[in-house]
């Protein structure tokens, strides 16, 4: 099957981590809205399961799940060899999968907070956010560039790029010792993401594998109406983003239509990084 304007992933097999996840299901989504077969990497096996059904639903959707454990090398070696021979080849990896604790619910408290952010914690979100992108990059990486093409698409943050703004999660009443906070492991795993962005894409450029970050604005989903409104007053477009508004940056991405961006930044904030 050949890429189109219309399907410009024709043909082609990407592979999602996180793929059961809030954004996941979405990613996929615009993957296969533009022709292309779309595999969801997941450890929750029953998550994993409800968002395969759900995709193919669309009409003509091509998915496929598979649970893996990113942080284990071995285990995506062996996924990696039977996606290979099922498919003959990935064409894309989108490195999605992170931990992110809803501190806007106020469920983390002082737990959050930097001076006693447990390290087992860190150690755990640096292992799935971090580690395991450079995992994924590093086997399904490999076999692009041994195959001459590919494009790996490093999902971060405005947080990666921007220090969270504490004051959105601030309960009223709460010593301030006790205010809920975003991890600092959210950032860090996010800023991590581009410097594997850059690091790669200058490594792989020769061999045709494209390597780009995705930054994303904070995203709606079932927030109190305080937070949602306090987040809205920081962004231009004055709301937050909703799920699905990332497809297009990230099917461009994945595309042909980028055959010669490498090493940069896509930035979908609403404006929020412009102020």
């Amino acid at each position: 099957m050949t890429a189109t304007i219309e399907r410009p992933l024709a043909g082609r097999v990407i592979v999602i981590t996180g793929g059961a996840g809030l954004i996941g299901p979405h990613h996929a989504a615009a993957v296969t809205a533009a022709g292309g077969t779309a595999v969801l990497l997941d450890v929750r096996v029953g998550s994993l399961a409800l968002a395969v059904e759900k995709a193919r639903r669309e009409p003509e959707a091509q998915v496929e799940g598979a649970v893996c454990d990113i942080t284990d090398e071995s285990a995506v070696e062996a996924l990696a060899d039977d996606l290979t021979k099922r498919f003959g080849g990935i064409d894309g990896l989108v490195n999605n999968a992170a931990r992110n604790p809803k501190v806007e619910a106020g469920n983390e408290s002082a737990f959050s907070r930097f001076e006693q952010f447990p390290q087992a914690q860190w150690s755990a979100d640096i292992a799935v956010g971090l580690t395991g992108a450079f995992i994924c990059a590093k086997v399904f990486g490999r076999a692009m560039a041994a195959r001459g093409a590919g494009s790996i698409v490093n999902i971060s943050s405005e947080y990666g790029r921007l220090g969270p703004d504490q004051r959105l999660y601030e309960i009223p009443g709460v010593p301030a010792a006790q205010q809920p906070a975003k991890p600092v492991s959210y950032t860090v795993v996010k800023a991590g993401l581009h410097g594997l962005t850059l690091y790669l894409a200058t490594y792989w450029a020769a061999a045709g594998v494209r390597v780009n970050t995705l930054v994303l604005g904070g995203v709606e989903n079932a927030q109190p109406a305080d937070f949602l409104e306090r987040a809205a007053s920081r962004i231009p477009m004055a709301r937050m983003a909703r799920p699905d508004e990332f497809g297009g940056a990230l099917v461009y991405l994945l595309s042909d239509a980028a055959s010669f961006v490498t090493g940069s930044e896509l930035v979908v904030d609403g404006g929020k990084s412009a102020w």
